[in-house]
């Protein structure tokens, strides 16, 4: 994980709305390192404890419905690259083909197991294997699909400047997204117009406050928000 260069940014990403942001980041751009080194060491504890229940929830998977125990999707994450986000699979097989790219509450497309590990947010477990491989990093912003940062506006762009998050302030205030997109009509819709842009001010001002207390604060009211 490193700060590239101004010049060294996608097309996209070099504009007055950006800079703003990639000024402040400058700034503190020891803690890029810093934070790789804090991902590696975390993720790896994480999933050696983890080991044992992960088995098992892949276990209960494959009794619960046919198709793979990992969900796979391409998402975005820093400078705008793509990568494959690993999930549990906690819908049945080929469920994007099925629906929307966002999921509404009680939707029909989810299984039994996948209810619960919704839940009780451990559907998001095997993305530690995506923070080891450096995609994506312990909190930053929530990586969208492709369709949805194309909807992105100038200043939005901001936001992969920095590598996507297992966790942010915006997914504990959004933590019910599902529920917010229920009774829309077209919830593809709504989801760009109304939920995104409003996501993207937490995201936004994250990033102003981008260092070593944030992600401390982030990561400690992650832990309360899904044991409560």
């Amino acid at each position: 994980m490193e700060l590239r260069k101004w010049t060294e940014l996608p097309d996209k990403m070099r504009t007055r709305e950006v800079r703003k942001y990639y000024n402040i980041l400058v700034k503190r751009s020891g803690w890029f390192k810093a934070k790789r080194v804090l991902d590696i060491i975390v993720s790896s504890i994480m999933l050696v404890v983890l080991a044992v229940p992960m088995v098992l929830i892949a276990v209960l998977i494959k009794l619960d419905s046919p198709g793979p125990v990992f969900f796979r999707q391409e998402r975005v994450t820093q400078y705008g690259r793509i990568f494959r986000i690993y999930k549990f699979r906690t819908m049945v097989n080929n469920a994007s083909s099925l629906g929307t790219q966002v999921t509404v509450n009680n939707d029909s497309r989810i299984t039994r197991v996948g209810a619960w590990l919704r839940r009780l947010r451990i559907d998001e477990f095997p993305q530690l294997f995506n923070i080891l491989a450096g995609d994506m990093t312990l909190v930053g912003t929530r990586p969208e699909v492709k369709k949805y940062v194309m909807e992105y506006t100038p200043e939005m762009y901001a936001t992969l400047l920095l590598p996507a998050g297992l966790t942010s302030k915006t997914s504990i205030a959004y933590k019910d997204e599902d529920r917010l997109l229920a009774d829309a009509s077209n919830a593809d819709e709504v989801y760009i117009n109304e939920v995104l842009p409003a996501k993207m001010r937490y995201n936004l001002e994250s990033l102003k406050k981008f260092g070593l207390k944030s992600d401390m604060s982030v990561l400690w009211n992650t832990f309360v928000s899904v044991i409560k």
